[in-house]
């Protein structure tokens, strides 16, 4: 039909159309209910509507949303970078639907998070990072928690220019922070994991573009997690997401199709002490994206808008209970799911805690992945572009970042191993990590967040040189430091984990920083939430603290098979802390 219309009648026709799409936003920005609201952003002006006429009073984000949607705001933000002008709260909290998040008074300028889906680049783009970071930002990246980068020390004046850069490359930032879904994480190695039951990587592309291709999708009650894992050998911490996707064998006999299925998780979110729930239900990995998207659905249409602490989809979950909520997908969807019982769940292919450090073989004969190390998730601009240059010559040009953060180099011929690692070596990195560096992580810190108590890198660094000279361990440990209770480290699923704190130390309100130290906690096949062991240990005592529990364990434990984890659940915390505080030899 487009066809049958002369240029000037085209023209018209799309300055009606942006008249009416014009005419709609000004109706939803300037009306305090959602009225006639239609378009993407209908169901979330309803949801705003019905939590006022149920009395609730809008959280000032969801305010700032109705004022002004972040994507119409755009101008605004340019304005603000050609004047070098900070935001205030309301468009700072806007601009982080762009990936710009402003971090004062940590650092007067931005971060930038970037999507990377499945955690995976190719050399030009990580190459292409490198010189950004070195222009805009502050010359490194930081490798985060959700296998994404995350780039510093931007000023105002050049954020407009990092995000059109970003996307210059083939990337993008949209959507990658405030009540958003964040970036999805997959297997690391997908696609070359000798023991995988599925390649994550399509599933996590089709559900990245879904995202960013449906204004409606933005504008949650609060932030939302994906992750995929496909029965690889390095975890992916799936079950801490508030959508999990599992891949697990269904055996034959029991209704279901036998074959590889995701197996569906709702609600988790570790920060607030809960694992993922198994829901029962098993979903074909096609469909993933349309069961992902109609929990969403719901969740817009019922997450809390009033109370950011209880926004997340678990407290949904809390109030309902997981059949009602099931079944309200289900009538999202118009059918019924899936379920299967334990019993026909094949056994998971196991995991291994160290195999995204160092060289491990692929599925595909006489090549590899090198895992490398990088202090506390810390890259340089200089190393990147020289990882970059390993990834192209003597790889198969894909870097691959974990939620370990740290990364993988994957398809490097037999042959070319040596010449790696020596390359990864001249870098100033490595790839071979002592057990406590292996599973050492740390959020960013108040060196550039506002929210920290704590400078969490520089203390895990500390922690990391003090006991690797002091304690003999034989096997790997995960110690974690976050800087605040949004926990973006995870401490309560690490072994040993630190959340950071201020500490009174005289009479006129004199603070140092310090840790809640906590133990026992563990992911996957051995999920735990970690126990309080210690309260109020200054900074500059953790590394001895951390010492002594090492050395305690060492000492105590049952076998040289038992570990820290097995170790720490056997004992009650009482015990604990006597076998922590004995000298040695007694």
């Amino acid at each position: 039909m487009s066809s049958d219309f002369t240029p000037d009648q085209k023209r018209y026709l799309e300055g009606f159309a942006s008249g009416l799409t014009a005419a709609r936003a000004a109706r939803s920005t300037l009306t305090p209910g959602a009225g006639d609201a239609s378009g993407p952003d209908a169901a979330h002006a309803k949801a705003q509507e019905r939590t006022e006429l149920g009395g609730g009073k809008l959280a000032d984000q969801e305010k700032f949303k109705r004022e002004l949607h972040p994507f119409d705001g755009y101008e605004r933000l340019k304005e603000q970078a050609r004047k070098n002008e900070a935001p205030k709260p309301a468009d700072n909290f806007r601009w982080r639907y762009y990936g710009l998040f402003y971090v004062a008074p940590a650092q007067n300028s931005y971060m930038c998070r970037l999507r990377i889906p499945n955690g995976i680049l190719k050399h030009w783009q990580f190459a292409g990072l490198a010189d950004l970071a070195e222009r805009y930002a502050g010359g490194y990246s930081h490798v985060t928690t959700r296998a994404n980068l995350q780039m510093r020390e931007i000023a105002p004046k050049d954020a407009v220019a990092m995000v059109e850069a970003i996307q210059d490359l083939g990337l993008c930032s949209r959507g990658s922070g405030a009540d958003n879904i964040r970036n999805v994480t997959g297997t690391p190695t997908a696609g070359i994991d000798p023991q995988e039951l599925i390649d994550t990587r399509p599933f996590a592309r089709e559900w990245h573009f879904h995202i960013l291709n449906d204004r409606s999708l933005y504008g949650l009650p609060r932030k939302f997690n994906v992750g995929f894992d496909g029965g690889g050998c390095i975890p992916v911490l799936e079950d801490t997401n508030d959508i999990g996707f599992q891949a697990v064998e269904v055996k034959d006999g029991f209704g279901p199709e036998a074959g590889v299925w995701f197996r569906f998780t709702l609600g988790g979110i570790t920060g607030h002490k809960d694992f993922a729930r198994d829901t029962g239900i098993i979903v074909r990995p096609e469909e993933a994206t349309t069961v992902a998207d109609a929990v969403i659905r719901v969740y817009i249409d019922h997450g809390n808008r009033t109370d950011r602490a209880k926004a997340r989809l678990k407290y949904v979950l809390d109030d309902w209970g997981l059949e009602k909520f099931v079944a309200a997908v289900e009538e999202r969807l118009g059918r019924k799911l899936e379920r299967a019982p334990d019993e026909a769940i094949a056994p998971r292919p196991p995991q291994d805690r160290t195999a995204h450090i160092g060289r491990r073989c692929q599925k595909q004969t006489g090549l590899n992945w090198i895992g490398v190390v990088l202090p506390v998730a810390r890259v340089t601009a200089a190393q990147m572009r020289g990882l970059s240059e390993i990834a192209r010559e003597l790889g198969d040009g894909d870097i691959r970042l974990t939620v370990w953060q740290n990364l993988l180099i994957s398809g490097i011929a037999d042959e070319k191993v040596a010449a790696a690692e020596a390359a990864i070596a001249a870098l100033g990195l490595s790839s071979e990590a002592t057990p406590i560096r292996a599973g050492l992580i740390a959020c960013t810190g108040n060196v550039g967040c506002k929210f920290a108590a704590s400078d969490t890198k520089g203390h895990a660094e500390a922690i990391a040189q003090w006991c690797e000279t002091r304690v003999a361990l034989d096997g790997p440990i995960n110690i974690h430091l976050t800087g605040c209770h949004h926990s973006c480290a995870q401490h309560y699923i690490s072994e040993i984990g630190l959340l950071a704190c201020k500490i009174q130390v005289t009479d006129d309100g004199d603070q140092v920083e310090g840790y809640h130290v906590y133990i026992g906690g563990g992911f996957g096949p051995n999920a735990a939430i970690g126990r309080e062991v210690y309260r109020d240990v200054k900074a500059e005592d953790a590394p001895a603290a951390i010492e002594r529990m090492l050395n305690g364990y060492l000492r105590h434990r049952a076998s040289r098979e038992e570990t820290f984890l097995a170790f720490a659940h056997r004992h009650d915390v009482d015990a604990l802390k006597t076998m922590f505080a004995m000298e040695p030899g007694k």
